[in-house]
């Protein structure tokens, strides 16, 4: 049994998506403390001009340092949503397979989400499925997890039966491995090379863009592009 963890993400990148994939079992870390800066409510999208942020705004004034990523309000204030769907709609509209899952996004988009997790759950369960990726999730605020850092992520595999624990590679950083040794759970790191495929917009090649500019290029063939040339888990 291969697990991976991770905390939400919005619109991820294709690294976010392969560890998913290569695993029996992944848990969605969302009652943890939201990181200002992260990945969890931005990413990016490739433009005429590069790549931008896309930044889903959210309630933090006054209560930043207690704030579990799966009680995070949106500040709908800005109309974030439709701004991100004419930014998207202005440098993807012309790609070879945007209208194929545009709908889904411009209905998304119409919505006025309250909840940063339930939008990356409905936007993340969307693009799991349509990139055919069919690994069960969990959701860690419902498993009565307990320690932080490293014993947080051992108590964590040992709820979901672990055998095998894939972390990403910054885990090197604090992962205290003969724990998990200890209890008979190996850890293995995702080290992602990053495929490099045809992007209709600019001459040179943008990495690390969110998981939709694969999709709106490539369709189909995205999570084969997704995982090819990687390393055996």
């Amino acid at each position: 049994m291969i697990v991976s963890i991770n905390q939400p993400a919005y619109l991820p990148w294709l690294g976010y998506f392969h560890r998913i994939a290569v695993s029996d079992m992944h848990i969605i870390l969302d009652h943890v403390q939201f990181e200002k800066n992260s990945f969890t409510n931005r990413n990016k999208i490739k433009t005429s001009h590069g790549w931008s942020w896309l930044t889903v705004p959210v309630k933090t004034k006054g209560q930043f340092k207690n704030l579990a990523i799966n009680t995070l309000e949106i500040n709908n204030q800005s109309k974030w949503n439709s701004k991100h769907w004419q930014t998207i709609l202005q440098n993807y509209r012309k790609a070879p397979y945007f209208a194929q899952y545009a709908p889904f996004f411009e209905a998304a988009y119409q919505q006025e989400w309250s909840s940063l997790a339930d939008l990356c759950w409905e936007t993340n369960r969307y693009l799991l499925d349509t990139l055919g990726i069919q690994t069960p999730l969990l959701l860690s605020s419902q498993m009565a997890p307990s320690g932080m850092k490293d014993e947080l992520v051992l108590n964590l595999c040992q709820k979901a039966n672990a055998k095998v624990y894939l972390s990403g590679i910054l885990g090197k950083n604090y992962l205290r491995e003969s724990l998990f040794e200890e209890v008979g759970i190996q850890v293995r790191y995702q080290q992602y090379r990053h495929p490099e495929y045809t992007q209709f917009r600019g001459q040179t090649f943008e990495s690390y863009m969110s998981v939709i500019d694969l999709l709106f290029n490539h369709g189909s063939e995205s999570l084969e592009i997704l995982l090819a040339e990687q390393e055996s888990i």
